[in-house]
């Protein structure tokens, strides 16, 4: 959980650190996180960046699993994951990224994260449409990947390791498992 908060807008490089930070200061457990200052906490992840930002949208889903679950994640992660996202849509700082990768990594729930890695990918390999969102993108791949957690899990895992090496903001495509399936016109690029 805390992973999907740190990554918003940064490289997991930097996650790491900041988690190392976490572990080495004794709060990787969620009542330590609990009772952490705001400001103390923010310079623990200071390496993830926007740190001041992120350490508010960490109170604020701690809050929320301490007040209505009473810091039990098991608990949390018994119920049905579309009641389930629907309430971490609701906290302020999470959108539908960190809320399925929550899901997904943390709850070993069945969805599938949506990252710019698997926008990028599906829409210059033309199996999307450029304007597709979030959830049309989710659908798409929900319905051609079969739907078991292990299966949703590596295969963002591929997308990640694909997008990170390969289809980058300026793509190389040389050398990538998925260039043959270009186009015959080859990247596609929005109109």
């Amino acid at each position: 959980m805390i992973g999907a908060i740190l990554t918003q807008n940064t490289s997991w490089k930097n996650v790491e650190k900041a988690i190392a930070n976490l572990k080495d200061a004794g709060l990787l457990h969620l009542g330590r996180l609990h009772t952490t200052r705001q400001e103390e906490l923010a310079e623990i992840i200071r390496p993830s960046g926007y740190y001041r930002l992120k350490a508010k949208r960490l109170a604020n889903l701690i809050d929320h699993v301490v007040a209505r679950y009473d810091g039990d994640l098991e608990w949390m992660f018994s119920h049905d994951v579309t009641t389930l996202r629907e309430e971490l849509l609701s906290i302020n700082g999470i959108g539908p990224e960190t809320a399925d990768s929550i899901l997904l990594y943390a709850g070993n729930l069945k969805t599938f994260v949506v990252d710019a890695y698997t926008a990028r990918i599906l829409k210059r390999h033309g199996w999307i449409a450029w304007e597709a969102d979030y959830h049309h993108i989710q659908d798409h791949i929900v319905s051609q990947v079969p739907g078991e957690v292990e299966h949703y899990n590596e295969f963002h895992a591929l997308i990640v390791r694909t997008g990170n090496e390969f289809c980058r903001k300026t793509p190389k495509c040389e050398g990538c498992p998925l260039a043959c399936y270009l186009p015959e016109s080859g990247i596609q690029e929005p109109e």
